[in-house]
């Protein structure tokens, strides 16, 4: 029997590799991959609203180099540095080149690598539990991973399979999304929780102002709310056994990220809010040198203060940092924070006059407007498109291409 391996099928079988490679946590080799996959599937022609919108990380980067000229930062770190600002641009590309317009159903190529991806996590989970020991939050996270955005992009599709024309048979369907909401939920990850929301939400319509939109937002938020004063006054300890380490970060994510004063010498204040001390000390660094405007350029460096472990490495001066509006603000300056906002606000825009009406169409444009509202939250506390383990970009690389398949074939 003869078996012919089409080119979609060696596109799906790159993109799931693109996908699972990240989460080896080597940058190092995801950079090599995604570099050689972005030169190998090159295209001549790209849909203009993707061009516009890459046009922005592509002006960071360039801005970014450009005032690293400027400073005599190490050589180590600026190379660092380089291809950590090409992350975004890689991952947009090679989502948008691995799409085919022979794709039958474009969503069904998704999902087969989030299912990867996620089956990957739960050995993971499964290692760490069972080989391991790990019995709390903190150590489960540590042997299988702190986050995965691509995974619940793909659950939150699978939910609406009827909208994403999947054409998965029931089965299928249920096994898929057994695998895929364990595994993230056992990334016990924060900004997950409130990325399904938000996309659920999205799918729905809700995240389009309308009347019935804005009573569903307002008792959401209502409801957040009782919740969280409902774990506040619960009062879950830091190590806490079981769950109560989970509602413990619940409870200081308020202010984790968002005091404007951190006390470093003080231990249980600087843990619980070392994002905010990040940041502090970006704004202090750059005021201070007069470079908030552009920035110091690819190489720069925050320093701490003091020598902290992050991961396993005792670090006094870090050149990326939790926060993805920070970090841009470091290489770029308020100027580059200004563009990086555009590739937010980008997925806001309303086309809806200068197209046809079309059910996928419009369930695309959804998921557009809940990334950007996603992203609002997500930069501030994991990067966004910048944390070296997000492959959040392929997907959104892989929207546009099959948005413009539909504007092409005039749907």
């Amino acid at each position: 029997m003869k078996i012919t391996l089409n080119k979609e099928f060696y596109n799906q079988v790159l993109f799931i590799i693109c996908v699972v490679i990240p989460f080896f946590n080597n940058y190092e080799l995801s950079f090599v991959v995604w570099s050689l996959a972005t030169f190998v599937t090159l295209r001549k022609n790209y849909y203009k609203p993707f061009v516009k919108y890459l046009a922005g990380f592509l002006l960071i980067f360039m801005l970014s180099i450009i005032v690293g000229f400027f400073y005599e930062h190490e050589v180590y770190f600026v190379i660092r540095d380089i291809t950590y600002m090409l992350k975004p641009i890689l991952g947009l590309i090679i989502g948008y080149q691995l799409f085919s317009d022979k794709i039958e159903k474009p969503f069904r190529f998704l999902v087969y690598a989030g299912v990867a991806i996620a089956s990957y996590h739960l050995l993971l989970v499964g290692y760490g539990i069972v080989i391991e020991g790990a019995r709390n939050v903190r150590d489960i996270r540590f042997h299988a991973g702190y986050f995965n955005d691509f995974e619940v992009y793909i659950f939150v599709i699978l939910l609406f399979w009827k909208q994403f024309d999947l054409g998965f048979t029931h089965k299928q369907r249920i096994i898929f999304l057994t695998i895929l909401g364990l595994s993230s939920f056992f990334y016990l990850a924060r900004t997950n929780f409130i990325q399904f929301v938000i996309l659920v939400m999205a799918v729905k319509g809700l995240l389009i102002l309308t009347k019935r939109s804005l009573i569903v937002i307002v008792s959401s938020l209502v409801f957040i709310g009782i919740s969280y004063a409902l774990i506040y006054s619960y009062n879950p300890k830091r190590n806490g056994k079981g769950i109560d380490e989970f509602l413990y970060k619940i409870k200081v994510a308020p202010i984790e990220a968002f005091s404007t004063r951190v006390n470093k010498d003080n231990w249980k204040e600087f843990n619980d809010n070392y994002r905010s001390y990040e940041n502090i000390r970006t704004v202090e660094q750059l005021t201070l040198n007069k470079t908030y405007i552009f920035g110091e350029g690819v190489g720069a460096q925050v320093d701490l203060k003091k020598e902290i472990y992050l991961g396993d490495m005792l670090l006094r001066k870090i050149s990326i940092l939790h926060n993805g509006y920070m970090t841009v603000f470091l290489k770029t300056g308020i100027v580059g924070v200004i563009i990086y906002l555009y590739t937010i606000f980008f997925f806001f825009k309303r086309d809806e006059k200068k197209i046809p009406s079309n059910l996928m169409l419009t369930n695309i444009n959804y998921l557009f407007v809940g990334t950007g509202v996603f992203l609002i939250f997500s930069n501030w506390v994991f990067m966004g498109f910048y944390n070296l383990v997000d492959t959040k970009s392929l997907f959104i690389g892989f929207l546009f291409a099959y948005k413009n398949r539909l504007l092409k074939n005039n749907v």
